[in-house]
């Protein structure tokens, strides 16, 4: 006769299939393990609003949205979390920004750590005298990612990113030797056997100076976000529900070619 197993508390099983920040963002400490509630993504769709004018199509606010409405339908967040007198993260939701010669970051951030980043361009003196300025590439958009992710211990999704990325830039899928792919392919595995994560490899150590190293360029385009969001997504053993930091750099870094 077989023993049925004890179930787990309700509240605990609960607690663990919220969504929480740490789910949907590349963030640590205690405000990983906070669920989304819906107050902290109104906040941001108020600050994107107050700086773009608009809510980011597929940016911060939409993926904060949508995780909440998951935990609401769910029931698993609780109702003081939804009252807009309590606020759910100690140093709220922000927009800033910061200005350098010919482009506008903005920097999106949640209990003082960076979940999101935009850049535009800016006229410049140059422009104004018929110099244009450059729209970003395929390097200076994984350099970008550099900021906002550059901590994060580089995982196979992150090396099939990488790999599209470049095979985007040069025209060819064929993994060049000592390249980034080749060096992000070889932080995976490595990654892969270390428990520690201060000891493993890091994006930042992999696409700093990624433009440099890569032996050919091209403008970024959202087919180039597409596919290296694909790569990242198949390759993603968690399939968790945030967008790849990759993927998400080079689209949100396109709006640079807007004015």
């Amino acid at each position: 006769m077989s023993q049925e197993q004890p179930r787990r508390p309700r509240e605990k099983q609960e607690q663990e299939d919220r969504i929480r920040y740490g789910d949907v963002f590349e963030v640590s400490g205690e405000l990983a393990s906070k669920p989304v509630a819906p107050h902290d993504s109104g906040l941001m769709e108020t600050a994107e609003k107050t700086a773009f004018g608009e809510t980011q199509m597929c940016g911060t606010a939409t993926v904060m949205r949508a995780a909440a409405n998951l935990n609401v339908r769910a029931g698993l967040v609780d109702r003081e979390i939804n009252d807009p007198t309590k606020v759910s993260v100690a140093q709220g939701v922000s927009v800033t920004q910061t200005d350098v010669p010919g482009r506008r970051i903005f920097t999106e951030s949640v209990d003082g750590q960076v979940v999101g980043q935009y850049v535009q361009s800016m006229p410049t003196q140059e422009a104004a005298v018929g110099i244009v300025q450059s729209p970003i590439t395929i390097g200076e958009a994984l350099e970008a990612t550099v900021q906002s992710a550059g901590a994060k211990p580089v995982d196979q999704s992150d090396a099939a990113a990488i790999q599209a990325a470049e095979a985007r830039a040069t025209g060819s899928d064929t993994i060049i030797p000592g390249g980034i792919a080749a060096t992000a392919q070889s932080a995976a595995v490595f990654n892969a056997e270390v428990k520690r994560e201060e000891n493993k490899i890091k994006l930042g150590d992999v696409l700093k100076g990624a433009t440099a190293k890569l032996p050919a360029e091209k403008v970024a385009t959202k087919q180039d976000a597409e596919a290296v969001g694909n790569a990242e997504w198949r390759n993603n053993l968690n399939q968790a529900p945030h967008p790849g930091v990759l993927a998400a750099s080079i689209s949100q870094l396109l709006s640079s070619t807007r004015t």
